[in-house]
């Protein structure tokens, strides 16, 4: 299952949350599934689509609604595989959810949830299965990065680490070693960042997967720079990383042709943004080992790949 947002471009009303399925060898066609229209009739853009399958449960997508200085979290949940969905539930006030990459669940049950308010990293903890929450302390800027967006893996001996988007040109990193109730200040990683949402899994052999853009900020960057090339990177430690797979190049050298899930943002709305790249990767490892990717390609489509890590 995949869900994205779209619309005419990025903050405008009319943007709001679809959802596909992959019924064997095919996606169903892109259906809307939430938006932003309030009881008075008013409309706000939905933003950032985070699927969790509890198990042994429903399935949960959550998203924001809002303009973006001013979002609210909210969630749908379904019991038949996303082909029919709840009510819209507003979470509580402070509570956004996972802001992109998805919630990990601890050995005890407990989900935890990396989130952040004005490029300010913090955490999002239930232990009863989303009923209720309790926020962890905002972490420690480091050397002051605004960061935002992190995705969370597993290392031995109980360890725990977020990586997280940052404006400072490179990916950062926190630690945890109390299950997530404590965070060690942010710290650079040796990956580059031009300011792109990344994710990461921990792959069923221990070793951890991350899908990112391998790239710092171009010289002319003002917010919308080109996010490529995207890559893959493996690490057993969570600090060292060695680049295994490169998925996209630049645009105009994609060797597949992406599937159209959704209608396309008109040309001349794209032209007229510049953006350009892949970017906002989401990535699962599926019971037969097989590892699923899906991103953004040009702001237009989404993609979906599929990679065996037993061969990186």
């Amino acid at each position: 299952m995949a869900a994205w947002f779209g619309g005419s471009v990025e903050s405008n009303p009319d943007v709001s949350i679809w959802f596909a399925r992959k019924t064997g060898a095919r996606w169903t066609p892109g259906v809307e599934v939430a938006n932003g229209v309030q009881p008075n009739g008013k409309r706000y853009a939905a933003w950032n689509p985070v699927l969790f399958q509890e198990p042994r449960g429903p399935l949960f997508l959550f998203y924001k609604v809002g303009p973006a200085r001013g979002w609210w979290g909210m969630v749908i949940s379904s019991t038949d595989g996303g082909r029919t969905w709840s009510e819209p539930r507003r979470l509580p006030d402070g509570v956004f959810g996972p802001s992109k990459d998805k919630i990990v669940m601890l050995s005890d049950g407990t989900w935890l949830a990396g989130s952040e308010t004005n490029w300010h990293v913090h955490f999002e903890v239930s232990r009863d299965a989303g009923q209720t929450w309790q926020l962890i302390a905002p972490v420690d800027r480091g050397a002051g990065f605004d960061a935002i967006q992190p995705t969370i893996v597993f290392l031995p001996q109980g360890l725990i680490e977020a990586l997280c988007r940052t404006k400072q040109g490179v990916i950062a990193m926190t630690w945890s070693s109390d299950g997530g109730r404590t965070w060690t200040p942010l710290a650079a990683t040796e990956l580059p960042n031009p300011n792109s949402g990344i994710d990461a899994v921990t792959l069923a052999d221990g070793r951890i997967l991350l899908v990112y853009n391998h790239s710092a900020h171009l010289p002319n960057w003002s917010g919308h720079g080109d996010r490529f090339p995207l890559d893959v990177a493996i690490s057993t430690d969570g600090l060292k990383w060695k680049h295994v797979l490169t998925l996209e190049d630049e645009p105009g050298k994609t060797k597949v042709i992406p599937v159209q899930t959704s209608p396309p943002t008109r040309e001349r709305q794209f032209d007229a943004l510049g953006d350009k790249g892949f970017s906002y990767p989401a990535v699962i490892q599926t019971s037969d080992g097989l590892v699923h990717i899906t991103y953004t390609w040009n702001r237009r489509m989404i993609k979906h790949v599929v990679i065996d890590p037993r061969k990186i």
